[in-house]
């Protein structure tokens, strides 16, 4: 009995607002476009916070850290050569420092975002240095 007094309640209250709603469709229109824009600024004002609580990155790991195994077999090799081709990387600008004068400003930097780019950068050109000598 109780349930069926639910439902009936529902159901009222469901005609009762559509009724409103018809009778005032303007401050529906208000309304939802209030709560649309409320959500985006919400929405906003997270992606914000999360971006600026978000660690500081740290600094590169320096070529000469990085540990990789030199004693590849030549299967594997030719392997990495084959992945090598499918991988896609980011394109790179590399500007040469000796075309920039002392005082002009120019500061050695690190144009690779994170240390697994740097060390796939320096795979891929690994990898092409040895396709060039097999040619």
């Amino acid at each position: 009995m109780e349930s069926r007094r639910r439902d009936m309640e529902l159901l009222s209250n469901s005609m009762a607002a559509y009724a409103h709603i018809r009778a005032n469709p303007e401050s529906f229109g208000l309304y939802f476009v209030l709560g649309v824009c409320f959500g985006l600024v919400l929405t906003l004002c997270l992606l914000v916070l999360r971006l600026s609580c978000r660690p500081s990155p740290r600094p590169p790991a320096r070529p000469g850290d990085l540990s990789e195994d030199d004693e590849d077999d030549d299967e594997d090799e030719e392997d990495t050569v084959d992945r090598a081709a499918s991988e896609s990387l980011l394109p790179v600008t590399e500007i040469p420092l000796e075309s920039h004068g002392p005082g002009d400003g120019a500061l050695a930097v690190n144009v690779f975002a994170s240390a697994e780019e740097l060390e796939r950068a320096q795979r891929l050109e690994e990898r092409e240095r040895i396709i060039r000598e097999i040619w």
